[in-house]
């Protein structure tokens, strides 16, 4: 069941959401070679709880950590290490926050230093196919429309779609109804509603779609270790339309990158 929220629930939402966008904007400050994903995922705890906040992450579902760093080929749920991030690598990292009851939950994926061309391409198509299904996530759509554009666009590209992992509804819960699939037929899955919170996340990868598990029982990696990227939007429908309660604005601040992306789809002006 798809539980709709209240004006004023979404700004709750939206102040949960940004926490984690703040949050991602203080580890683009610190992201670099040689930092440890430990070592971000101990700033991040602290960070959230110095704002009055708890880890969305930690404990859920028995998840040991705040953050979840996924590196090159892996796809997302990986757990930090003491690996020293490298130069060329590619790092997405997922968090949860949990503030006046709500959860908000995004993510980014970083390029560290001077990243392969390939690369880079596989995060750009990726990035700009999370708005391409964005703006299917309207009154009058439902839920595989949203999958099916960030289908098309990437496919397109050649990449590969993962189906075994989607995005969610989210709420007082961190995964409610509907699951939020990038992939599908238009015109297919529960329609949409006024009031309805989603997380939309694209995970793709630069080959095949086939995934797999490690034995930590968390970290999912491409199955022909090509890298892989992830981008996650906390979206609400307000007015029938698409409202971002995340951002990245935070990321792009701390690394002096200039982007207007996000400004069709927020009604409400974001204030830094």
């Amino acid at each position: 069941m798809i539980i709709q929220k209240t004006a004023e629930e979404i700004e709750l939402m939206r102040e949960s959401a940004l926490l984690v966008s703040k949050t991602l904007g203080m580890i683009a400050t610190e992201i670099k070679p040689g930092v440890t994903t430990l070592q971000l995922d101990k700033l991040a705890e602290q960070f959230i709880r110095d704002h009055q906040a708890v880890p969305g992450f930690l404990g859920l579902y028995g998840c040991p950590s705040t953050l979840l760093t996924s590196v090159n080929e892996q796809v997302v749920h990986g757990l930090p290490t003491s690996r020293p991030i490298e130069e060329g690598d590619v790092v997405s990292v997922d968090c949860g926050v949990l503030k006046n009851e709500f959860y908000g939950d995004h993510a980014y994926t970083f390029e560290i230093g001077e990243v392969a061309s390939a690369t880079k391409k596989l995060l750009q198509v990726t990035k700009e196919s999370l708005y391409v299904g964005i703006r299917e996530f309207k009154i009058g759509n439902r839920v595989e429309d949203v999958g099916n554009a960030i289908q098309k666009y990437t496919e397109a590209h050649g990449y590969g779609v993962v189906r075994e992992l989607v995005g969610h509804g989210l709420g007082r819960v961190m995964h409610e109804a509907p699951e939020m699939p990038n992939y599908g037929k238009k015109g297919r899955g529960k329609l949409f509603v006024e009031g309805m919170v989603v997380a939309i996340e694209p995970m793709i990868n630069m080959g095949s779609r086939n995934i797999k598990t490690l034995k930590d029982g968390w970290t999912i990696v491409t199955a022909d270790k090509k890298p892989s990227a992830h981008f996650e939007h906390n979206v609400a429908l307000v007015n029938g339309k698409p409202e971002l309660l995340s951002t990245f604005a935070y990321i792009y601040k701390a690394l002096g990158i200039e982007s207007n992306e996000e400004d069709e789809f927020r009604q409400k002006p974001l204030v830094l």
